[in-house]
C-alpha cells in the first residue's frame, strides 16, 4: 500500500492505458506517481479477515435485557427483551437490540 504524501490517503493503482504508464494516483488531491514499466511485484500478500464480533450475544441479552411488547420478525411471538446501545455518534439516537422469547431470533432497530 502506498500513500499520498500530500493530504496521507491510501493511493490508487491505474494500469496503463493507450501509451500512458502505470501510476499510482490519489482520489481525494492531485497527486499522481507514474510507475516505471520494469516495476515487478516483489512479494504478495494475502490479507486475512478477522471475525465479526457481535454487539451483543444470546447470553448478554438474557442476563440484561428487559421484556417488552415486540413482535419478532421470524415467528411474529409479541414478547421480546430488549436492551438499547449508543453505537454510533451521541446526536443519534440509541440502537434497540430484541431477541425473541419464543425463537431467541435476536434483531435491531436504528
Amino acid at each position: 500500500m502506498e500513500f499520498c504524501p500530500t493530504c496521507g490517503n491510501m493511493l490508487q493503482y491505474e494500469l496503463p492505458h493507450m501509451g500512458r504508464p502505470s501510476r499510482f494516483f490519489c482520489p481525494t488531491c492531485p497527486y499522481v506517481c507514474h510507475l516505471e514499466n520494469k516495476v515487478k511485484i516483489k512479494r504478495r500478500q494475502h490479507l486475512v479477515k478477522k471475525e465479526i464480533e457481535p454487539v451483543f450475544n444470546k447470553e448478554d441479552m438474557k442476563m440484561s435485557g428487559s421484556e417488552t411488547d415486540a413482535t419478532c420478525p421470524s415467528c411474529g411471538h409479541g414478547r421480546a427483551l430488549f436492551s438499547q446501545v449508543q453505537i454510533r455518534s451521541a446526536d443519534e439516537p440509541a440502537t434497540t437490540f430484541y431477541q425473541c422469547l419464543k425463537c431467541e431470533k435476536m434483531w435491531r432497530e436504528d
